[in-house]
């Protein structure tokens, strides 16, 4: 194991786009509702025997108890009304009352549940990913710093701010808890990865890019609403349209703006340029790789639309080439021994005597804190572009094959690095079987995470006031 070897991670929080709904989105997550599961949200329920509560006898604006935490009413309304705006706002459509109080609170309960465990266990995001995000919110409403956005928050309502940062870093921390349940969950073997590559979906794998004209035709109402007629419209409309994508040289604007003149809903897509297949969604990647260079799809029939996709050209590359660098450091670590400035002295002790010629595999044998390289001589082995941290890796791709570094810090310690070789290194199969991997979680992970959740519920207190 490399002591350095700290894969990057997406830690992004989900966060409502709506530019006047930044206050808004305070506490959205509480209220959103997987799409995949709402239909099968059930509504909260006491799972013990003791009597059911109601309105009568609850005078303190409780609607719920979650072990030895509380739901108020007003939270349960604040979250219906923000799902009810975020919902209109991106035109999904909106269960009955009762459903969406039902989806909404059991939604608060699960938030409720893994908020506990959070603090049980002492889990807390990297402070440095919330300013992150907290930056991005910034600029997405034309801000140049955080505390511009602190201020504009407090100007409209005094505290949004602190609630705005305290649901991000809640937000970011149940995304981590998840990440850590599901993964202790999934398991997927050698044997697993060897049959996906083996399946027909491999193929989104591969490294060739492909440039699509991609149209889609919208319906004209939810497709469980439509008629009959509006439907063959539509693939009236698809069809009319691959005829005429199937002409060599066709001018995709005017296609579309023909059809359009036959059709009330407005008709999306063009050329999409080029795209890798595992950048396509599944269900269009399985049909581009089939596609030879100047055909066009059978209309594709989704619930958002029918596609029309024509594979306008290929560009094959069947190999992965990366670069490595062979490396080896030193490592004098901080801690609560040995304090900034003490390691700081001796590691540029340890730089002098390079300089007067010392051997850097002895030194690293002999005082380096690494206890993974420091047996070898410090010797990292081959290095692939992010493996390292960021710092790391920065001054290894800066320092001349067969020199070292200067010292530099890291969240680790001082370092002195020193770069033996590099090369440019076929990593196709490793490639694939990472890609596999990655695919076969994403499939798995979502039915992990619902089974984690009903076992979390299972296993807690929870009555429902009427």
């Amino acid at each position: 194991m490399r002591f350095f070897s700290l894969r990057k991670t997406s830690r992004a929080v989900v966060f409502s786009g709506m530019s006047a709904a930044l206050l808004l989105s305070i506490n959205a997550q509480a209220a959103t509702v997987d799409a995949t599961n709402a239909s099968n949200a059930q509504p909260a329920t006491n799972q013990q025997s003791s009597p059911r509560l109601n309105s009568a006898n609850s005078t303190d604006g409780i609607i719920a108890l979650v072990n030895d935490n509380v739901i108020l009413k007003s939270d349960l309304i604040n979250a219906i009304a923000q799902t009810q705006a975020r919902a209109q706002a991106t035109g999904e459509s909106i269960p009955n009352s009762a459903q969406l109080q039902s989806e909404v609170l059991n939604a608060l309960v699960l938030r409720e549940l893994q908020l506990s465990l959070i603090n049980r266990v002492g889990l807390r995001p990297d402070e440095a990913a919330i300013n992150q995000r907290l930056t991005q919110i910034a600029q997405a409403e034309g801000l140049n710093s955080i505390s511009e956005l602190q201020q504009r928050l407090d100007a409209s309502q005094p505290g949004s701010y602190a609630a705005l940062r305290a649901s991000l870093i809640e937000d970011a921390a149940i995304q981590s808890l998840q990440q850590r349940q599901i993964s202790s969950r999934v398991r997927i073997t050698e044997q697993d990865i060897d049959a996906f590559l083996a399946s027909p979906e491999a193929k989104r794998l591969n490294q060739n890019e492909y440039q699509t004209i991609h149209i889609r035709i919208p319906y004209l109402d939810d497709y469980n609403r439509l008629s009959q007629a509006q439907r063959d419209e539509a693939l009236k409309i698809a069809q009319t349209l691959r005829t005429r994508l199937q002409q060599p040289n066709v001018d995709v604007d005017t296609a579309i703006a023909e059809a359009q003149s036959n059709y009330p809903i407005e008709i999306q897509g063009g050329d999409m340029g080029f795209h890798k297949a595992a950048s396509l969604p599944t269900e269009l990647a399985s049909e581009i790789t089939k596609l030879e260079v100047g055909a066009v799809s059978a209309p594709l029939v989704t619930p958002q639309g029918i596609d029309i996709v024509k594979l306008a050209d290929k560009k094959s590359d069947d190999k992965t080439i990366i670069p490595q660098w062979n490396t080896r450091h030193i490592l004098v670590k901080v801690d609560e021994i040995q304090t900034d400035a003490l390691a700081e002295q001796k590691i540029n002790d340890l730089y002098e005597q390079l300089r007067q010629g010392a051997d850097f595999k002895a030194l690293a044998s002999t005082y380096s804190d690494d206890p993974g390289s420091a047996g070898r001589g410090g010797d990292l082995g081959w290095v692939s572009d992010g493996d390292m941290i960021g710092p790391f890796e920065a001054v290894m791709k800066t320092t001349t094959v067969g020199d070292y570094s200067t010292p530099f810090k890291t969240q680790f310690g001082w370092h002195i690095l020193k770069v033996e070789g590099q090369r440019q290194q076929d990593v196709t199969n490793e490639y694939r079987r990472n890609m596999a991997r990655q695919a076969l979680y994403q499939r798995l992970a979502p039915q992990a995470r619902e089974d984690w959740l009903q076992e979390l519920r299972a296993g807690a207190y929870i009555q429902v006031f009427e």
